[in-house]
C-alpha cells in the first residue's frame, strides 16, 4: 500500500474513532450508565473479582483501550506522513493529551456528568501504550523488508 492511501486509511479511522470517543462523552450520565451497565452483563465474570467497583474498572479499561487505539492510529498517520520518529512521538502525544483533555471538557457539559483528572492520566497511559505497539510493529516491518 502507497504512503498516500495508509495516511488516508490512518487518519479517516483516528477521525471515526474520535466521534465514537467524543459522542460518548456527549451522552448523558443515565445512557451511559445503561451503556456500561449492559456491558457488564457480557463481561461481568471477568470483572468479578472487583466486587461493585467491577463496573468502575470496565469503565476504566474501555478509557485505556479507546485511547490506545487512538495512539496506534495516530502513530500510523504521521508515520505515513512522512514525519521522523523525532517528530512523530511528540506530535502523537499532544495529540492524544489534546484528545484526552477535551473529552473531559466534553463530559463537563453533558448531563449527569463530570470531569476527572484521573480519566485523561488513564487516557493518556493508554494513547502512550497504543503509540509504542505502533512503533514496535512498525520496526519490526522496516527489519522485516532488509
Amino acid at each position: 500500500m502507497r504512503r498516500n492511501h495508509r495516511l488516508w486509511v490512518y487518519s479517516c479511522l483516528a477521525v471515526l474513532l474520535l466521534c465514537f470517543i467524543w459522542g460518548n462523552s456527549m451522552l448523558p450520565g443515565e445512557v451511559s450508565g445503561e451503556i456500561s451497565g449492559g456491558l457488564m452483563a457480557y463481561v461481568g465474570e471477568l470483572f468479578s473479582a472487583f466486587g461493585s467497583n467491577g463496573e468502575l474498572v470496565l469503565r476504566k479499561c474501555a478509557h485505556f483501550s479507546e485511547y490506545a487505539a487512538l495512539g496506534f492510529l495516530l502513530g500510523g498517520a504521521f508515520t505515513a506522513g512522512g514525519q521522523r520518529k523525532s517528530q512523530r512521538l511528540p506530535l502523537c502525544l499532544l495529540c492524544g493529551l489534546l484528545t484526552a483533555c477535551l473529552d473531559e471538557t466534553i463530559q463537563i457539559f453533558a448531563v449527569a456528568r463530570g470531569s476527572s483528572l484521573i480519566d485523561v492520566w488513564i487516557d493518556a497511559a493508554g494513547c502512550c501504550t497504543g503509540i509504542a505497539v505502533h512503533e514496535l510493529l512498525h520496526r519490526l516491518r522496516l527489519e522485516y523488508r532488509k
